[in-house]
């Protein structure tokens, strides 16, 4: 994708029911991923943000996608 995305049609990309069942991101930066040296760390540390449908992808991000089938 050339143009950023939406978390939405990030997850899709994925696979499209993830699309489609979307619920929310997890987001963090690989950066601060690989500082702190796991997802777990990185949420007890505030690193973590929780991003709606309107999110707008950066180049950097790692996302843990949620959402329903």
């Amino acid at each position: 994708m050339k143009e950023r995305a939406t978390a939405p049609q990030a997850a899709g990309r994925v696979h499209s029911d993830m699309q489609k069942g979307f619920v929310r991101a997890e987001v963090v930066s690989a950066s601060d991923l690989l500082e702190v040296g796991s997802m777990k760390r990185a949420k007890e540390e505030g690193k973590v943000k929780i991003e709606g449908k309107d999110y707008l992808v950066k180049d950097g991000d790692v996302i843990h996608f949620r959402f329903t089938s």
